[in-house]
């Protein structure tokens, strides 16, 4: 972890902030659903306890042990259906389909060939007709559509723009 976490979050509940806005409005427009999402770099839940509070089941990923010490004690205490995992981005394999994969500002922090292979490795998990939403550094996009582009998936693209990468599965 080149920035210890650990240590923000054992100092600081909502070490974060608030969530993304654009995942906010994207999940607001699926109300009447119920998805299954998987949060890459979930940290103590600004995103998927937000999500979780939705009606969607959320399963977190981080490297952070006390990042998801602080999401499961969220989820346990509102009853929220969130599964909070420590792992690796760079090795982590999802277990089973989900509707959306949502990767906020996570990315951005492993070099440029782990970073590829994470996203390559990760994009299987998401069922057709359903979506991945990216945010992250804007100098990190055109990799990031380059490993959809040679995805063996057929993905359209539907938000890219300010550090924005949203794609549809067909």
């Amino acid at each position: 972890m080149a920035y210890n976490y650990d240590e923000l979050y054992g100092t600081q509940p909502n070490a974060l902030g608030a969530p993304t806005k654009a995942f906010v409005d994207f999940f607001a427009a699926c109300k009447d659903e119920r998805l299954r999402v998987l949060d890459i770099g979930c940290g103590q839940g600004r995103d998927a306890i937000f999500i979780a509070r939705a009606g969607h089941h959320v399963v977190g990923v981080d490297l952070s042990p006390m990042g998801i010490r602080d999401l499961n004690a969220a989820a346990t205490k509102e009853g929220l259906p969130i599964e909070g995992i420590v792992a690796d981005i760079s090795t982590y394999e999802p277990s089973g389909h989900f509707d959306v994969l949502l990767i906020d500002r996570t990315l951005h922090m492993l070099p440029d060939a782990p970073r590829l292979a994470a996203l390559k490795r990760l994009i299987p998990c998401v069922v057709p007709g359903g979506w991945a939403l990216i945010a992250d550094e804007r100098a990190n996009m055109a990799g990031f559509k380059d490993v959809f582009e040679s995805d063996t998936a057929d993905w359209h693209i539907k938000t890219d723009k300010r550090g924005l990468l949203f794609l549809k599965r067909n």
